[in-house]
């Protein structure tokens, strides 16, 4: 397999290794591109993964049962760090809060959104990972219109950092960690094509950047395989994410 590896391919692999070693879990992505990405983990890296029907059942990668995951069991995973999500978000600050909430003030917002969901309970007993695939100001900013997912600033603020963990943000522009001294947002990895100042210029806050950013590593051609015949054949991706 020789043809160049798509944007929405390489966003597929920065999903997938959010996974790498997280050892019996269950996956919890959220969104096409971060399915397919748990889905490539489990098939290659991170076989002991754990996958649901997003209902009551525990799947096979073929969708077989393997088991049974009633809500209060459901529940006992979320609150016992056993799950790791990757969530969106319609805003993402610095420190890594999220809103899938409301856009403006609280008590008249301009737009309703989700609301909170579980991205509290999630953010401070899981690992949490996020998936934007449209990078813009509007959507890295400087501070949330209303807190949903806790970042790291209230996770420290409200003394509530022993299981908070948001390993990381992937967007169509590239891979972000927090990996700085004051656990802010960070450039970890571009997405082939993209440069540190189309990011820099797509975000509404000051971001971290090393003087040399890595690429988002290449696919390998058993991943290609896998992501373009097995797990997305009908190439949904590509209408996700266009370079």
């Amino acid at each position: 397999m020789t043809r160049t590896p798509t944007r929405a391919e390489y966003c597929v692999i920065a999903c997938a290794e959010a996974w790498r070693g997280n050892g019996e879990v269950l996956a919890s992505p959220m969104g096409l591109i971060p399915s397919f990405g748990a889905r490539l983990a489990k098939r290659t890296f991170s076989h002991d993964l754990l996958l649901t029907d997003g209902e009551a059942m525990l799947v096979a990668l073929d969708g077989t049962v393997e088991g049974w995951l009633p809500y209060r069991r459901h529940l006992t995973m979320v609150t016992g760090g056993r799950r790791h999500v990757m969530m969106g978000a319609s805003q993402i600050d610095r420190f890594g809060n999220q809103n899938i909430s409301c856009i403006g003030d609280w008590e008249r917002p301009a737009r309703q959104l989700l609301g909170v969901r579980g991205a509290p309970v999630n953010t401070l007993n899981n690992p949490v990972s996020y998936w934007i695939p449209r990078h813009s100001p509007r959507v890295f900013v400087e501070r949330v219109d209303m807190v949903s997912g806790v970042g790291h600033d209230r996770a420290e603020a409200a003394g509530a950092t022993r299981f908070h963990r948001l390993p990381r943000v992937v967007s169509d522009l590239g891979v972000f960690d927090f990996a700085t001294p004051d656990r802010s947002m960070r450039l970890a990895s571009l997405h082939p094509g993209v440069t540190v100042e189309e990011v820099r210029s797509a975000t509404g806050f000051d971001l971290a950047v090393a003087e040399e950013v890595p690429y988002t590593r290449e696919p390998t051609g058993e991943e290609l395989r896998l992501i373009r015949e097995v797990i997305d054949p009908r190439g949904l991706r590509e209408r996700e994410v266009r370079a």
